[in-house]
Order: structure tokens, then sequence, then C-alpha cells
């Protein structure tokens, strides 16, 4: 997927990578929309301090999006 700053862009279920300072690589999952309140979906993710839910979607440098598509679902 593109990599984008509209959050509206980042559906739930998406994978999102970033680059922590230090040149640390990051993942986490979108688990809920962005809403109009605060314009920013909540992400699942683990930063060292164990499993944490936050708005952290552009905090870090984002350097991939990824959404899984079963383009064979049809065909079971």
């Amino acid at each position: 997927m593109a990599i984008s700053s509209n959050s509206r862009d980042y559906k739930v279920g998406d994978i999102v990578t970033w680059k922590l300072p230090g040149n640390l690589p990051h993942i986490g999952m979108v688990v809920t929309e962005a809403s109009n309140s605060t314009e920013k979906p909540q992400i699942v993710h683990n930063i060292g301090r164990g499993p944490e839910l936050s708005e952290m979607l552009f905090d870090y440098k984002i350097t991939g999006h990824y959404r899984f598509t079963n383009k064979h679902y049809n065909d079971q």
C-alpha cells in the first residue's frame, strides 16, 4: 500500500512499519478507524514496554503500509 499522511488511508487490520530513533525497525497493526474527534486510528504495537494501544501512527517515520487481501477467497 502507499505510505500516506492521511490517517483515513489506514484501515483496521493494516500492518504499518516505522523506523524508530537509532535506526530501529518497529511494527504495529491498525485496530480502530480514525474517529472524527481524534482523526487518528488506534495502533497495537510493542515498543519495549509490553503491548500498547495508542494513537502513534505518525509519531515516527512510516516505512511500510500493508493490507492482506485474499484474491482467492471466492475460489474456495
